[in-house]
């Protein structure tokens, strides 16, 4: 929490949810970041394909941006051990396979249809999530 920034916390929520709104009114479809992967690897159709091979394009492009353009001075430093980044991804990966979403699905375009099967999937990782961090930082001596 050394960096946080409201206006830019403010800024990122509303483009988020911007973004998901206007996918979900000019496609039909929810921004689930893990359900737009699914359908680009292997992909079903071209044109499934494309829209989201480009909604995931806009995601790194904006990384860019931001990193060029608007903050290129900031450094970005990793903490944690090779292993444990390539272990906590396969966890992830597995997590959005058994709960039928990721945070984008269930957190942001879940809640806001006031899904119920969301409330709980977004209670649970977000549960989950403060007590790695805990049992990381203070239990086994963090990174």
């Amino acid at each position: 929490m050394e960096n946080f920034t409201p206006v830019s916390a403010l800024i990122g929520g509303v483009l988020i949810g911007a973004s998901a709104a206007l996918l979900m009114l000019m496609n039909g479809r929810l921004a689930g970041v893990s359900s737009i992967v699914a359908g680009v690897v292997p992909p079903g159709s071209v044109e499934q394909a494309a829209w989201r091979g480009l909604f995931l394009a806009g995601l790194v492009a904006g990384a860019l941006i931001h990193r060029t353009v608007i903050d290129p001075g900031a450094s970005i430093t990793i903490a944690a051990p090779l292993p444990a980044l390539l272990i906590g991804g396969l966890l992830v990966g597995v997590g959005t396979r058994i709960g039928a979403g990721c945070t984008s699905g269930h957190g942001v375009c879940g809640l806001a249809r006031l899904s119920p099967r969301s409330l709980v999937a977004t209670l649970t990782f977000m549960a989950v999530a403060m007590l790695v961090v805990f049992a990381v930082r203070h239990v086994a001596g963090g990174w």
